[in-house]
């Protein structure tokens, strides 16, 4: 149903409320272990946080900081959504690096397969933590519908 009014229009933007990025870091040991850390927090909401280790490779970096981002949103779901990170992997591509993640998510009854993607600026962990975020931003949304309807 479209919003009819200016208020209808306010009214369903502020069901679009996201999750936001609020912190994040990757430690690297050496090319055995990495530890990433992300915080993420629901506007004017608390803050949850999710950690993961890994290998120091590049590779290991980007799937640890994807992992961190999947805990730290199942935690803002409180328990709703459950996040399984399948695959991150950099791409190579229009003259620039893509991080690609792909997701399975679980809520309620529904099952879904989630890719989001990131153009990489700066570290590339981050870009695997933006794609994460990018993919289940919508089922975040569904996530704040259901919420409001109980």
């Amino acid at each position: 149903m479209a919003p009819t009014s200016t208020r209808d229009l306010a009214d369903s933007r502020s069901l679009e409320r996201r999750v936001r990025l609020t912190d994040f870091r990757v430690d690297v040991a050496n090319e055995r272990a990495c530890e990433a850390k992300v915080v993420v927090q629901w506007p004017d909401g608390p803050f949850f946080t999710g950690n993961a280790q890994g290998d120091g490779t590049p590779r290991g970096q980007l799937r640890c900081a994807a992992e961190a981002t999947a805990l730290a949103l199942v935690q803002a779901s409180k328990g709703k959504v459950a996040l399984e990170v399948l695959a991150v992997k950099a791409v190579e591509g229009f003259d620039t690096v893509i991080v690609v993640v792909s997701l399975a998510s679980q809520m309620g009854d529904l099952s879904e397969r989630l890719v989001g993607s990131c153009l990489i600026k700066g570290q590339a962990p981050r870009g695997a933590v933006l794609a994460v975020l990018s993919a289940t931003n919508r089922l975040f949304g569904h996530v704040v519908l259901a919420a409001k309807s109980n």
